[in-house]
């Protein structure tokens, strides 16, 4: 069993990503270089969201008034 100080400081570490982006930062970018970066993260993890996204309707195979039953019902049923 892993103790929960254990669980805490692993989950505050930094990945290697999150170093890198700091060091990036760090090196004094423009603001306009910033805005961009930023664009660009989000349109990679927009693409990752979509494509999963595509997949899960595929497999479910929902047609439109599964949405508007979803939208009116608490009690929807996944398929």
């Amino acid at each position: 069993m892993v103790s929960h100080s254990k669980i805490s400081h692993e989950s505050n570490r930094l990945s290697n990503m999150q170093i890198s982006l700091l060091r990036l930062f760090d090196q004094g970018i423009s603001e306009s270089e910033e805005l961009e970066l930023r664009k660009m993260l989000l349109n990679y993890f927009d693409h990752g969201l979509q494509k999963e996204l595509d997949q899960v309707l595929e497999q479910k195979q929902y047609v439109t008034q599964d949405y508007h039953t979803m939208l009116s019902d608490d009690n929807f049923k996944s398929k």
